[in-house]
């Protein structure tokens, strides 16, 4: 899989197409995802809600001025 930025890649959790640095899944240790799936991986190992990790993703989007992938 293709791991340089900027060059289009599809996430094999969301079928989002992304340009950004893709982040390795937490659940098998060698899928790289888009960096919303590696976040929500994130948020749901420590315990928060999807509903809970949708919000923070919204924030985070809001912030740099981008669009969630969902």
């Amino acid at each position: 899989m293709n791991t340089d930025k900027n060059e289009p890649k599809v996430c094999p959790l969301c079928g989002r197409t992304y340009t950004e640095v893709p982040a390795l899944s937490r659940k098998d240790n060698t899928m790289l995802i888009c960096p919303d799936c590696g976040t929500r991986e994130s948020l749901e190992a420590i315990g928060i809600s999807p509903e809970e990790q949708e919000k923070v993703l919204e924030i985070i989007h809001e912030k740099l001025g981008e669009k969630p992938c969902k």
